[in-house]
């Protein structure tokens, strides 16, 4: 039966921790000579409707360390949904590669594709979620820490797709998420709802504080992203007003625990949701979590393809 990753939430705690150490494998063969070709004579199609230094490189990479081959389709090409249907264009790809990627808009449409295919559909993003940063995310804080049952990791500002993701590994693994949005920010309240749902079976915690500084403390992990996401750039100027309180800075950053790690999933508008004085500083994590994308979304190829 052919399997997609389309949400970290479709998976059990045990799938992700199996794709977690499933990277930490790749990634220290890579690192003492180069992959083995798992994936040879394999073809992933790249279909973006939003370009992305990050999604791109680390998926066409992984595919070439595993033996395997990428191709990119940019927007232009296909107009998924316009020129062409979200049906045709994954029947037609089923019949020419043996898994797709697709970075979008409407997380309707990595649905759409999945029901159409018969190869694996991976979601590179969609308005909903993030699980490819996410995996990377949660390899990276258990490289960092050694483990992730009890680590509490805070989110501050834009209740979006990264931080509904995160919610979902949170859940998953054991975590301790704290998420802090300004009024009206949120993150969707089913996103919510389902992460409480799953960490009722694991021990993990899932908990909204508004006020930032209260939201910090005790963290082991602060973790920010973008204040205007692709698409919402005629919001740009009001949310300037709403999220400076969110800001990951100095003065917040002395409110976590001593030696926290600082995230970000790229790419940072330094002087907006971060400082370069926290982005650069001792505590950044942000290009070990970036390098992660490669192999956590090596694990996730080997894990769908490779038979």
């Amino acid at each position: 039966m052919k399997r997609d990753f389309l949400s970290l939430a479709d998976l059990s705690p045990e799938q992700v921790q199996a794709l977690l150490d499933l990277a930490v494998t790749l990634k220290q063969e890579w690192r003492e000579g180069g992959n083995a070709p798992r994936l040879a004579g394999h073809t992933l199609a790249m279909v973006f409707q939003k370009p992305s230094l990050r999604t791109r490189v680390s998926f066409e990479m992984a595919m070439r360390h595993e033996g395997g081959h990428a191709m990119y389709i940019g927007p232009d090409e296909i107009q998924l949904g316009r020129r062409e249907s979200v049906a045709d264009v994954a029947r037609v790809l089923s019949r020419y590669v043996d898994a797709i990627m697709a970075r979008v808009f409407a997380h309707d449409h990595v649905l759409q594709l999945a029901r159409q295919a018969t190869v694996p559909v991976i979601n590179g993003l969609s308005d909903y979620n993030h699980p490819c940063q996410a995996l990377a995310d949660v390899l990276t804080i258990y490289e960092k820490l050694g483990q992730l049952k009890g680590v509490r990791l805070t989110y501050l500002g834009d209740g979006n797709n990264v931080l509904h993701s995160l919610l979902f590994a949170g859940a998953l693994l054991g975590m301790r998420i704290v998420a802090s949005t300004p009024e009206g920010y949120d993150p969707l309240p089913e996103v919510v709802q389902r992460a409480r749902e799953i960490a009722a079976s694991t021990g993990a915690e899932i908990a909204m504080i508004r006020d930032p500084r209260r939201a910090v403390e005790g963290a082991d992990v602060l973790y920010t992203d973008t204040w205007t996401s692709m698409g919402q750039e005629a919001e740009a100027e009001a949310r300037r007003r709403v999220f400076p309180p969110y800001q990951l800075n100095e003065v917040l950053l002395e409110h976590a625990l001593p030696g926290a790690g600082v995230m970000h999933c790229l790419p940072a508008h330094r002087g907006e949701e971060i400082t370069d004085e926290v982005a650069d500083g001792p505590n950044s994590w942000l290009f070990d979590q970036a390098e992660n994308r490669l192999h956590a979304q090596k694990a996730v190829l080997v894990d769908l393809l490779e038979r």
